[in-house]
């Protein structure tokens, strides 16, 4: 029998439709594998040493007690007032009859302070002290005042006051841990951290005494010991520091720099580097780190109380810290 024309037909016809298909599957595959060839692939995300991992938690943990300085109850956003003693006796407190009259909740008259050549020293009022003042903790009782880089505190529900010496002078700092600006506070401004602006720093010291004058923002300059110069290089520029002791017993030197952000992201009167002494000490040539993610803002950037040393001509560079602390913004 044969077969029928029409059948054989319609048989082919299948057969070149199959086929037209698995021809069309092979070219989309082709395509897409020619295209996952040539397509960008994900970069691989840059791994991090374990130096960098530890360098990176150390910094966070700086920046975490950093800001508990500016706004923890002790801390800068305190800061209520800044008074000038005069030699004698300076009755403190919040009435108008004061010799030093304070803007805070507290007492009318809470003490006398007696301002004697190179001391300080605390007595009661006619009525004696407050109920709840205490002095360093304890119940208030009249004596010397210190004040050194750790001054007495005298305390009164919140609000402590110390004496502070500034050049010979002495001022009566006053905080106030309910302050408004405290209360209002939500954290700081930081850049990225960069390990790029850790760098190492030689260590140059001086071979005979020297001494720097620091100007602040009272008109008063500061005196410091200085004790060497720290020179680096950041890119292809050669620039040098001149650090100073703040205090005798210190053990961190003190870098007070400007930089070429203080035009716009950073504080304008400069900012602050404390470093661990060189590896061979102050005195013997040697090396040290210069970390300006840990460039911090004086005082003064974050009230009008304070007052603050400013960037000698020796630490004022033309180059940009992209690091540390940028402009407080309330």
């Amino acid at each position: 029998m044969k077969p029928r024309l029409g059948a054989t037909r319609k048989s082919l016809g299948w057969i070149a439709l199959a086929l037209a298909i698995s021809l069309a599957g092979e070219r989309r595959l082709n395509a897409f594998q020619a295209a996952s060839q040539t397509a960008p692939q994900p970069a691989a995300q840059a791994t991090v040493s374990p130096a960098e991992s530890a360098w990176r938690q150390e910094l966070d943990k700086w920046r975490a007690r950093r800001t508990d300085e500016i706004g923890g109850p002790g801390g800068w956003l305190t800061l209520a007032g800044m008074e000038w003693l005069k030699p004698g006796a300076n009755s403190v407190g919040t009435s108008k009859d004061n010799q030093v009259q304070i803007h805070v909740q507290a007492p009318d008259h809470i003490c006398l302070i007696t301002v004697n050549d190179k001391t300080a020293e605390l007595h009661a009022t006619l009525d004696g002290f407050p109920p709840d003042l205490t002095v360093d903790g304890e119940p208030a009782k009249e004596g010397t005042l210190d004040v050194s880089a750790n001054p007495t505190v005298i305390n009164w529900h919140g609000v402590s006051m110390s004496v502070l010496d500034r050049g010979g002078r002495f001022v009566l700092r006053v905080k106030d841990a309910d302050s408004p600006t405290r209360a209002n506070f939500k954290d700081l401004n930081w850049y990225a951290p960069d390990p790029r602006l850790n760098v190492q720093a030689t260590w140059v010291p001086f071979t005979t005494t020297h001494t720097e004058s620091i100007p602040t923002g009272s008109g008063i300059a500061l005196v410091l010991p200085a004790p060497g110069t720290a020179v680096f290089t950041l890119g292809k520029t050669k620039l040098t520091l001149e650090p100073v002791l703040e205090h005798p017993n210190d053990n961190t030197l003190l870098f007070v720099v400007s930089d070429d952000t203080n035009k716009d992201a950073t504080y304008t009167g400069g900012r602050y580097l404390h470093v661990p002494f060189p590896d061979h000490g102050l005195d013997k040539p040697g090396k040290l780190m210069l970390d300006f993610n840990r460039l911090e803002n004086p005082a003064c950037a974050y009230t009008t109380f304070a007052s603050c040393p400013e960037p000698p001509q020796e630490n004022r560079l033309t180059v940009p810290l992209e690091a540390g602390e940028k402009r407080f913004t309330p």
